[in-house]
């Protein structure tokens, strides 16, 4: 069989790769805080004695675009967007700290701060739980309010603060379930100076005009690559068809 077939169909694999991020991207656009997929490809040529005539290709989703999205004012005390290239901390379900710039928080039942994906939202000191029958607000740097309704004169109190951490510097990826990581389960430092603007959200950074146009390029890669697979099954015929000649 010709070794067209073997790099065609390394590229159909990156080919379906990345329209399984396109369309991660395209279902995510109104999603909020989250990050555009990015693809990372790679060629490889395979050496030997022979001719280096396999280019093959490898494709996985590693990183995301980090740009800012658009801020949407909800006039909501717990939602909040992350300034710069801060991130907020919160509990992944397995248990370990993860990242993330989704800031639709709210309140538990039990009392626990978690964002729109229902993930505890990190403080000081883990997971944050606020008193029963409180009125909770964000300030600017992250500080955790809360107010008694029955003594409406008093100040708010600060019962902790949002693990707000810094991304400069430091490799994270993001993993299936859409959360950011640092690779090798290490955790991003603590940005003191980091702030959020309260009553606003980030949206998300996906142009959905933009995902359009690369699903269909996408597509008729892929399109284009199938026939190369076709035409390596016809040259193969071709020259088994010279050979019984031969004979």
């Amino acid at each position: 069989m010709d070794r067209l077939i073997y790099t065609a169909l390394s590229g159909m694999n990156a080919s379906m790769t990345r329209e399984r991020m396109i369309a991660s991207n395209m279902a995510n656009a109104q999603t909020i805080g989250f990050r555009a997929e990015v693809l990372e490809t790679t060629p490889m040529t395979l050496e030997g004695p022979q001719l280096q005539v396999r280019a093959m290709s490898g494709a996985e989703v590693r990183g995301a675009l980090m740009k800012e999205g658009s801020l949407t004012q909800t006039g909501h005390d717990l939602d909040v967007a992350m300034q710069g290239d801060a991130m907020l901390a919160v509990q992944s379900i397995d248990g370990s700290e993860a990242y993330t710039r989704r800031g639709d928080l709210a309140v538990s039942v039990s009392g626990l701060l978690q964002n729109g994906e229902g993930l505890p939202v990190l403080g000081d000191n883990g997971p944050i739980t606020v008193p029963p029958a409180t009125i909770v607000s964000i300030a600017p740097d992250g500080g955790v309010m809360v107010s008694d309704p029955a003594t409406p004169d008093l100040p708010p109190q600060r019962i902790d603060r949002l693990k707000l951490v810094s991304t400069a510097g430091t490799r994270v990826e993001k993993d299936l379930a859409g959360v950011f990581r640092v690779p090798g389960g290490g955790v991003l430092p603590v940005n003191e100076d980091a702030r959020v603007i309260s009553g606003a959200l980030e949206q998300s950074n996906v142009n959905p005009s933009e995902v359009l146009v690369e699903m269909i390029e996408a597509q008729r890669l892929f399109d284009l690559r199938t026939k190369l697979v076709e035409t390596a099954r016809e040259l193969d015929e071709g020259s088994s068809r010279l050979m019984r000649l031969d004979a």
